[in-house]
């Protein structure tokens, strides 16, 4: 197998892409597996190794069988132990946490208090896509080999919620392997921490072939209890939806975390064949560029529409919503005006969750008041290998705003490429998800929506808008420790987004997966799959 590996890997990058399908599924079949092998799949690939250069769900997931936090997440999505054994607030300012004794890296070494000084510092390197979050924790010390303690210079209402965002790696090997610091994705560097890994989770990695094959064993020596059988995961990438569904009906693999939702009535009464489904706590959006006075990809050269708030307006009342979700979606998505992961955010108020309507005609009224009655170009920057259809709504917004004689190219491209570019902020006008384990607004408001500064906020605010009413009472709620204040101050802000359409809402996927029926899995609102909890019957 290892040969037919070494043979087919360099051939991946020659072959037209149409012929992948066929090579992945050469790979898989002579894939030596034993009956607690879990295969599983999905359209993309982990962007990297490396555990704090690329906050992106697929990546974190997969990172997250090989490295461990602080804190986990149980099936319900609540905080629980995980590195950390103990811990409690000492202070207003202050948290101590106690290490679970006996935790070992997969080199051996032992996990400390020093490892997790180190992991919360990497990952405040303005490299790392988590420094927002790592930002946010103050500044650990090692009271002792086995207690940290986070001194922090402001109140975080949310800060269990940081800490489980940031992976612990350790010192020894990140020197020993000069990887200090979290490799710059967006500006395609590499390193030892690209292809390798050395975690204390529940799973070693043992390989790694970017876009072919990622497989993984059992850590032995893990601290944890392995509620499933699994003993070895081979992760391999199938870009095309029919080739990935024909696999896992010939049972070729086992597990699918995206099928297409047009596939999933027919795999539903396929034998052999089993779906789980549930609500992600993700939003679906389109930013537009209202930082630049012209648009990078687009036709007017004097101006840019997209800082007038008529013409965002008018984008949002052209879309056919009702459309998207049941012809294009088939019923698995929930529209939605607000713009939070989970309504929770929002604490459920009706007014922010309220979507304004389908209204061509007032669309294009509002055009037409903006001055741009006659359209305009523009490109839409759009990943085609990250969401349930992503690429396919892009294409359907592209007609829906056509009727506003806007001509919208779609520039629908991998992952792998789409992630850089956003982060040089290489757009126009772009599709983005965002979501996780987190349901509290603070994760939503600073790095995606802020204006951009100097600790992380608005990382992800790819269009770059300004909004110092917004930013003002978003600030606020971050350090605000009463928890009435603090619900008031959220919903100003959203309010105060929701008016000016900075980010124009979608929906929140619904999430299902597609497995053979001897795989018995826990699906969670996060789409993240534990695999410790796996059981092939």
């Amino acid at each position: 197998m290892s040969c037919l590996l070494r043979t087919l890997a360099p051939m991946a990058g020659r072959l037209p892409r149409r012929l992948l399908p066929a090579l992945i599924g050469l790979v898989i079949a002579w894939a030596p597996v034993t009956a607690q092998t879990l295969r599983w799949s999905s359209q993309g690939d982990p962007l990297t190794m490396d555990p704090h250069s690329q906050n992106e769900g697929l990546t974190n997931a997969i990172n997250g069988q090989v490295y461990e936090r602080l804190t986990r997440r149980n099936r319900d999505l609540a905080i629980v132990p995980s590195l950390a054994a103990t811990w409690s607030q000492t202070g207003a300012t202050t948290w101590r946490f106690s290490l679970r004794p006996g935790v070992r890296f997969h080199d051996g070494t032992p996990l400390t208090a020093d490892d997790v000084v180190f992991s919360i510092q990497r990952a405040k390197d303005p490299v790392s896509t988590f420094s927002v979050y790592a930002n946010a924790l103050g500044t650990p010390v090692a009271v002792d080999a086995q207690t940290v303690e986070f001194r922090l210079d402001r109140v975080n209402p949310i800060f269990l919620q940081h800490v489980d965002a940031i992976s612990i790696v350790s010192r020894s090997w990140a020197e020993k392997h000069r990887v200090l610091r979290p490799l710059d994705f967006k500006n395609r560097e590499e390193s030892h921490a690209s292809f390798h890994a050395n975690g204390t989770g529940p799973f070693m990695l043992v390989s790694r072939q970017p876009g072919i094959r990622t497989t993984f064993r059992r850590n032995p020596s893990w601290w944890g209890r392995q509620e499933g059988n699994v003993q070895e995961i081979v992760y391999t990438p199938i870009a095309n939806d029919a080739t990935r569904l024909a696999a896992l009906v010939s049972g070729e693999i086992d597990f699918v975390l995206d099928p297409a939702p047009r596939d999933v009535a027919r795999l539903r009464r396929t034998a052999g064949v089993k779906v789980v489904e549930g609500p992600e706590n993700r939003i679906i959006f389109v930013g537009m560029d209202q930082h630049r006075d012209e648009l990078l990809h687009g036709s007017v050269k004097d101006r840019n529409p997209f800082k007038d708030v008529r013409v965002r307006r008018a984008l949002f009342h052209a879309v056919d919503i009702e459309t998207l979700r049941g012809k294009l979606m088939n019923g698995l998505a929930v529209p939605t005006g607000g713009n939070t992961p989970s309504p929770l955010a929002a604490y459920n108020d009706p007014e922010i969750e309220r979507r304004e309507p389908y209204d061509l005609a007032l669309a294009r009224r509002l055009m037409a008041e903006a001055g741009f009655g006659d359209g305009f170009e523009v490109t839409l920057d759009c990943p085609n290998n990250r969401y349930v259809n992503d690429e396919e709504i892009c294409i359907a917004l592209a007609g829906m705003w056509a009727q506003l004689k806007v001509k919208v190219r779609v520039n629908a491209i991998p992952r792998t490429t789409y992630f850089p570019k956003m982060e040089k902020w290489d757009t126009s006008m772009y599709l983005l998800g965002w979501g996780g384990a987190v349901t509290d607004a603070e994760t939503t408001l600073t790095p995606l929506m802020r204006n951009p500064g100097s600790k992380g906020e608005g990382l992800y605010n790819y269009g770059r808008s300004r909004n110092d009413r917004f930013d003002e009472l978003a600030a606020a709620s971050s350090v605000e420790a009463d928890e009435k204040k603090r619900e008031a101050l959220i919903k100003a802000a959203l309010r105060e987004w929701k008016s000016q359409f900075h980010t124009l809402p979608l929906h929140r996927q619904v999430i299902p997966w597609a497995m053979r029926s001897n795989v018995e899995v826990v699906h969670r609102a996060d789409n993240w799959l534990e695999v410790p909890w796996v059981r092939l019957r």
